[in-house]
């Protein structure tokens, strides 16, 4: 006879990696400030900026959110670079955009070209972590 699990007890091997819930909360912040970002684009003088960042930070979101569920049903090498990579390219393009409206000054000089770069380096981090895929 097997034994019963409760509701409560996770089964063997179904455990939520400490990535996937870093995935759901960058997911979900994304998603968040994207919306945020195009309420504020429809009362903002400068709303083509806000409506960047807030395309840029809606796209990211459901990307996120794969990230996170690819890992827990396959290694694949380089996610953890993926991640790093569109986060903080995200961080410092999307955060300058918000500073240049908010603040009206610039996060920092090259702050978006540098952001920008870390999202597209981070999308060719994933293409290539296609070569070592493996099963989990």
């Amino acid at each position: 006879m097997k034994p019963m699990h409760s509701e409560n007890q996770p089964v063997a091997g179904a455990t939520t990696s400490a990535f996937l819930r870093l995935c759901l909360v960058l997911s979900g912040l994304a998603g968040a400030l994207g919306v945020i970002s195009l309420a504020m684009s429809a009362h903002a003088s400068a709303s083509s900026l806000l409506q960047t960042a807030a395309q840029l930070l809606l796209l990211h979101a459901p990307v996120f959110l794969g990230l996170g569920i690819l890992a827990q049903i396959r290694k694949v090498l380089f996610l953890p670079m993926v991640l790093l990579l569109m986060s903080s390219g995200l961080i410092l393009f999307c955060g300058d955009m918000f500073a240049r409206v908010i603040l009206e000054q610039r996060l920092f000089s090259m702050a978006a070209p540098i952001g920008g770069m870390l999202v597209i380096l981070g999308w060719l981090v994933l293409a290539l972590s296609a070569l070592r895929v493996r099963p989990k």
